[in-house]
């Protein structure tokens, strides 16, 4: 058996990794999630024949959706848990047969995809079959890369959708774009230019997924308010918490309330304060750490428990396994999970809760720096005209996109130094745990205009579009290019694919991406973004700024 994974920046070489993960992921685990994505494409093609008779499942659309967010980079590493559901995926995708019939009045599903078909129950069988149905069946190097990147644009909608999900916010017209483009992926006909059209397509549905999520944490939890934030530690029990999930924390605020115990945000879950429905919480008392990729000396210098809600987890050390929870989707083998919750009821975290009590007090931390967040769209739309004005004076001279995922590489540090040489007049916009490499820098501020405008997760990143937009209306534009701002963006696992697909499709030109381009994109796919969208890779800060400024600025 062995492996073939390429879907993060990280793969081994910037190749594949072919033995292990970079992140841990084992050969199995790899193999069984592809076969598991191999099952929701015969789901899919189920739902899509039964969706044109006239009959829809939610539920079913919703395993779909679940099932793709699950094989993110960083989601889950638990073999047992993927093999329970692959069998559980023969189930619903029989559910999916029965509605087409009941809708059709006909067994003919004509033309059937193998996925759609072949079922096995014991493991040996399942890896086995793993192997001839993987990212290498496809033997054309240019559809190979066309149907992997419109893949994991659909793995990144589908975690947005997820997350809008949870927060009851669905759009139906997003699982049927998911389930036809799964199918598309099975047909043996389909050539270069109609792949292309759907990759374009996943950033049209991008964008809508994204405004979904937009309104979904913005109802439920209010507009971000610009929020300074403490980094240090205040003492007692506590909990820290990471991932992405802003209902998790909201029902463990509520179950802690009044109970002594401090809770901490971590990575991504940063933006918790400046929500005002979550931020009202007393004990909700700051964040601690940075980056996701830090949680090894992050979560064994907390010494309180810890609440992993979505991807970015990493294999955790001895030193903090018995403090660790998982839940949701995110897993790694024996590690606490916390159900998901049940008949509308919240999900119980009192094992967590239990297990700070347990650890004790953490002791104090003086905070090292402070942090000033909340500028999604809202709280840059409030002050406008204080934008618009520095733009028009001359005092804001370029806006740079610094969004998207931090990683291991040392050839992140680019991100950094390019941030410490951008000039005075100039403000980045970020989202996503990218924003540690500079979000503690000392930037100062343009007119009381903050030089880093957070706009909180990746999850936010519609904010930095939408910005934007607004934007070029604002100055009569015809074209978003036209606009004094350059896209830097980093990138990491899937999610960000889908952003890029998105601005893309907002028509977003000479997007640096990096710090390498993916290894999925076969040369001759790289070559089409290249002359379509002049996407560039990241070479260095002086090439950089040569090419935002000219020779106006020095280096």
């Amino acid at each position: 058996m062995s492996m073939n994974c390429f879907q993060c920046q990280e793969a081994a070489g910037n190749v594949a990794c072919t033995k292990v993960g970079v992140c841990g992921k084992n050969e199995e685990v790899s193999n069984l999630q592809d076969l598991y994505i191999y099952l929701l494409k015969g789901i899919s093609i189920w739902t899509t024949k039964a969706r044109s008779a006239g009959a829809v499942s939610e539920e079913i659309d919703i395993f779909v959706v679940k099932g793709l967010f699950s094989t993110i980079t960083n989601v889950n590493f638990d073999d047992a848990y993927f093999e329970a559901k692959i069998k559980e995926a023969f189930d619903i995708r029989n559910d999916a047969k029965a509605l087409f019939e009941g809708a059709s009045e006909s067994s003919d599903g004509g033309g059937l995809h193998d996925s759609a078909t072949w079922s096995c129950s014991d493991r040996a069988g399942m890896l086995e079959k793993a192997e001839s149905v993987g990212i290498m069946s496809e033997a054309n190097e240019d559809i190979r890369s066309l149907k992997e990147l419109l893949t994991y644009g659909l793995k990144g909608i589908a975690a947005y959708a997820d997350h809008a999900n949870v927060l009851d916010h669905k759009d139906a017209s997003i699982f049927t774009f998911i389930e036809e483009a799964l199918v598309a992926t099975t047909r043996d006909d389909i050539g270069a230019d109609e792949l292309t059209a759907l990759v374009l397509k996943t950033g049209e549905v991008a964008v809508t997924t994204m405004a979904l999520l937009d309104s979904a944490n913005t109802t439920t939890y209010g507009t971000q308010e610009a929020t300074e934030v403490f980094t240090g530690l205040k003492g007692g029990p506590a909990i820290l918490v990471s991932g992405h999930d802003l209902r998790d924390i909201e029902e463990l605020l509520i179950q802690t309330e009044g109970k002594g115990v401090h809770v901490y945000t971590h990575s991504e879950m940063l933006p918790t304060h400046a929500y005002p429905e979550l931020k009202k919480y007393a004990h909700l008392v700051g964040n601690y750490g940075t980056a996701w990729y830090n949680q090894h000396e992050d979560f064994e210098n907390f010494k309180g428990a810890i609440l992993m809600t979505t991807n970015c987890i990493k294999k955790p050390k001895d030193t903090y396994k018995d403090r660790i929870f998982t839940t949701g989707l995110v897993g790694w083998p024996g590690v606490a999970h916390v159900a998901d919750r049940a008949d509308g009821e919240a999900k119980d975290f009192s094992a967590v809760i239990a297990k700070a009590v347990e650890a004790g007090d953490i002791g104090t931390e003086e905070a090292k720096n402070s942090l000033t967040i909340g500028f999604a769209k809202d709280q840059v739309m409030a002050v406008a005209d204080k934008v618009v004005e520095a733009v028009k004076s001359g005092a804001i001279k370029r806006f740079v996109v610094m969004a998207g995922c931090d990683g291991h590489q040392k050839s992140r540090n680019y991100y950094t130094d390019l941030a410490k040489a951008l000039p005075k007049d100039t403000v980045i916009l970020t989202a996503g745990c990218a924003k540690y490499r500079y979000n503690a820098l000392d930037l100062g501020d343009i007119g009381g205009i903050p030089r880093v405008l957070d706009a909180g997760q990746c999850n936010d990143s519609y904010s930095l579009a939408y910005i934007a937009l607004q934007l070029k209306e604002v100055f009569g534009l015809d074209d978003i290019n036209d606009l004094p701002i350059s896209y830097d963006i980093a990138w990491y696992e899937q999610k960000a694919v889908t952003v890029l697909l998105a601005l893309l499709h907002l028509g977003v030109k000479g997007i640096r991406l990096g710090p390498t381009l993916p290894a999925f994109l076969s040369p001759g796919v790289a070559k089409v973004l290249v002359d379509n969208f002049d996407i560039k890779g990241v070479t260095d800060v002086e090439t950089t700024m040569k090419e935002m400024f000219g020779d106006t600025v020095a280096v």
